[in-house]
């Protein structure tokens, strides 16, 4: 597949258009999810435990939302897939953290200040200099909304990134392998144990957390094979042990954070069937379905190149459509999840991907969005 990018964005064009993985889908697939991930989300927060809530809520809305959770863990691998690559080793630490910093520096900067005029629009707060300076820097620090947090994640793994390319330049696929199961120990397995034991160990025993495990992913599993039989069986395996530790844990626990603690992105469950998805769709390589189509082609790279700013701005359009703003209300309040997840995914994706694509007409804007 063909892949087109900016003159700034050069040296990563290299990389795609020399790479077998089918950039343009996983990006696309990964962005589809997050926008379904955040429909379901109005479930748990707007009718669980309400007059509303039913058993059909309930399940539809788990199993929706346990087939979403691999959509972070898909751009995180992808990142290190396209970042860690061994050619990239002798790139200056301060071009590649410059380049990094122009398009996620200015596209932050921008989406800030539109979700500070949208909070202060939804709960009617008086624009005062005091409330924009407050506002300003408590989004600088924390994040103007709460799906902005996947931005210091990705922050974090470009300051480690020069770092890590001299370890993948090192060519040792066991000391990648070494690195990932300490990773996994320290986020997936001790905090399941102590969830059933109530005993952990001390947290200092684990350097390596957080996300990095799923960055070094991306690059080692390009040297993995595995049937796609068994990578289907495992994607499924980790949907059906989501779904059914989450209905159990209703029974076990109280504690909402415990009752879907199977909903973190660095549990067991969500690591298999995030790993599996990221190797099934690597092995389409440039043939997936639709790839012989143009238009069709042309529609996915469209949206693959634009993933930063559809993340970044779906969240106003759900809302609008969840408060009736375009003339008409779409909300799980109002309809059964099981209709209304996947139109409500598709109408907000689609308005956001046609008003990002405006935007992107205008070259102001074309820069800030990202």
């Amino acid at each position: 597949m063909h892949i087109q990018i900016t003159t700034s964005e050069v040296d990563d064009k290299k990389t795609e258009d020399s790479f077998s993985l089918p950039v343009d889908l996983i990006r696309t697939v990964g962005i589809v999810l997050v926008v379904m991930l955040h429909v379901c989300n109005e479930y748990y927060t707007a009718i669980y435990q309400t007059p509303l809530e039913s058993a059909v809520y309930w399940w539809t809305s788990t199993i929706y939302k346990s087939l979403t959770l691999s959509c972070v863990p898909l751009f995180v691998m992808l990142s290190g897939a396209l970042l860690l690559q061994p050619s990239k080793i002798n790139e200056p630490i301060k071009v590649f953290l410059r380049k990094r910093a122009n398009r996620i520096g200015w596209a932050y900067a921008f989406w800030s200040a539109v979700y500070l005029a949208w909070g202060f629009y939804l709960t009617q707060t008086p624009v005062t200099f005091f409330n924009v300076i407050l506002g300003a820097v408590v989004g600088l620090f924390t994040g103007p909304w709460y799906h902005f947090w996947f931005i210091f994640i990705i922050v974090g793994l470009y300051l480690v990134t020069p770092i890590l390319r001299a370890v993948v330049a090192f060519n040792r696929h066991n000391l990648l392998k070494y690195l990932i199961v300490l990773w996994a120990t320290a986020v997936a397995i001790v905090p399941f144990l102590q969830l059933i034991t109530g005993y952990t160990l001390n947290g200092s025993v684990f350097v390596f957390g957080g996300w990095i495990g799923y960055f070094v992913l991306g690059i080692y599993l390009q040297k993995v094979r595995v049937r796609s039989s068994i990578l289907y069986g495992l994607f499924f395996l980790g949907i059906i042990w989501t779904v059914s530790t989450t209905w159990l844990m209703q029974f076990l626990f109280q504690s909402v954070e415990q009752d879907y603690f199977f909903f973190d992105y660095l549990t067991a469950n969500v690591i298999v069937a995030s790993v599996a998805l990221f190797m099934i769709l690597s092995k389409f390589k440039a043939d997936w379905p639709g790839s012989n189509h143009p238009r069709a082609s042309r529609f996915v790279h469209a949206i693959s190149c634009n993933t930063l700013p559809i993340f970044l701005f779906h969240v106003i359009i759900l809302e609008s459509l969840h408060r009736g703003y375009f003339g008409f209300t779409l909300s799980l309040t109002i309809m059964n999840p099981v209709i209304g997840v996947p139109l409500i995914t598709i109408v907000t994706f689609f308005i956001t991907l046609g008003l990002v694509l405006i935007m992107k007409k205008i070259p102001v804007l074309k820069k800030l969005i990202g």
